[in-house]
């Protein structure tokens, strides 16, 4: 493992010579050239966007290697680490897919299940005719992006999806939906029996080696919760709201969203049931433009330009419907591919993307929401220059 500290490291050395000519890096980089590149990609977007702190976590050929930047809080000045936890906003959606990957390689869940069935309270309504893989994959029929505000709440929560109607039929269109991928990871834990908090922190979090990933953040791990920023420098927290947990509620550190990119790249040392569930997340089941929609995760041919990936990840794919062509069967893991998503709550905006032929990944956590470009841009140049 190494760890560096960028204020110790002179960005203007004989190691400048990557920011030039990235094909000169290195197969496997050296501490002080990978420092150089992390800093070259960073320094300019924490400043143009004001980002109080920033955690960079990279693992190349199983190595991880963490970077980090500025302050958790700015009213104690305490230095972003590691062990920081960051909300990580719609990253959360990936552990819940992997719950109900988990929950069908251990025979709880058909993916092709109408969503009634698994919550009777729901008969009768639009999802007698929507299946938990159309919850899953945004393609019930135009769920919106958040809950409105009326409905926003756990105890609400069944009276929307009961009196919802659909705009489009179930399977013709994405549209990103919090409460979409909520609604499948509720259904998930329902067939394992257990509130998802309780199966997600009892079960998947401890069977991933996860021991500083939280739904909850617990009393003796609060001194580690950074501080969040919006757009105005305010300090502000992700709220409570309808299937928060499920759609984005999670909060961790670089440290240990590495190692579950790591469990993503190499599940082999997992338990079987597991190695089936992250397998599942990483199956494609239908394409939007450049992009192949998993589970959780969204999916692009590698090598990839900075604007096809920054296309897949911008504010018309999140906000807009966009007709999908099904794959003819759920597709597995092609040869060369970058897995990615993004994740933000008011004062965080997060990044993971892995590229498993590459053995790379990497996790990108701010306290502030800043654009999805920005991060995109950040995780594609490291991973230029890894891998030209």
């Amino acid at each position: 493992m190494s760890f560096i500290n960028p204020s110790k490291v002179n960005i203007c050395s004989a190691f400048g010579v990557i920011f030039a000519a990235t094909t000169c890096m290195a197969a496997t980089p050296s501490d002080e050239q990978l420092q150089a590149l992390v800093n070259k990609a960073v320094a300019p977007v924490m400043q143009q966007q004001q980002i109080p702190g920033l955690a960079v976590a990279v693992t190349v050929h199983g190595q991880p290697h963490y970077f980090n930047y500025g302050v958790a809080a700015k009213d104690t000045g305490q230095k972003v680490s590691e062990n920081t936890l960051f909300e990580i906003g719609s990253v959360s959606k990936t552990f819940a897919a992997t719950l109900a990957g988990y929950a069908q390689a251990t025979g709880k869940l058909d993916l092709s299940t109408k969503a009634s069935q698994l919550w009777p309270e729901l008969k009768g309504s639009a999802f007698d005719n929507i299946s938990v893989l159309q919850l899953g994959t945004y393609s019930a029929g135009g769920l919106p992006l958040q809950f409105p505000d009326p409905w926003d709440s756990s105890d609400k929560m069944l009276g929307y999806y009961q009196q919802w109607k659909p705009s489009f039929p179930a399977g013709s269109q994405r549209l990103y939906s919090n409460p979409s991928l909520g609604l499948f990871g509720y259904l998930a834990a329902k067939t394992l029996g257990q509130p998802y908090d309780q199966v997600m922190s009892e079960t998947l979090l401890p069977k991933l080696g996860l021991k500083h990933t939280f739904i909850q953040v617990p009393a003796s791990e609060a001194k580690l919760y950074a501080q969040g920023y919006d757009k105005k420098d305010k300090p502000v927290r992700v709220s409570p709201g309808a299937l928060d947990s499920e759609a984005y509620g999670i909060k961790t550190s670089a440290a240990d969203l590495l190692r579950y990119v790591e469990a993503n790249l190499k599940p082999a040392s997992l338990e079987a049931p597991l190695q089936k569930a992250i397998a599942a997340t990483h199956n494609g089941y239908y394409t939007v433009g450049d992009m192949t929609q998993g589970l959780g995760w969204e999916r692009y041919a590698y090598p990839i330009s900075l604007d096809k990936l920054q296309n897949g990840n911008s504010t018309p794919m999140a906000m807009e419907a966009h007709k999908v062509k099904w794959l003819a069967s759920p597709q597995p893991e092609p040869a060369n591919v970058l897995y990615n998503k993004t994740g933000a709550t008011g004062g965080f905006g997060a990044y993971v993307a892995f590229v498993p032929s590459k053995d790379l990944g990497i996790v990108i956590l701010a306290n502030k929401n800043y654009p999805n470009a920005e991060r995109v841009k950040i995780a594609h140049e490291i991973f230029s220059a890894l891998t030209d």
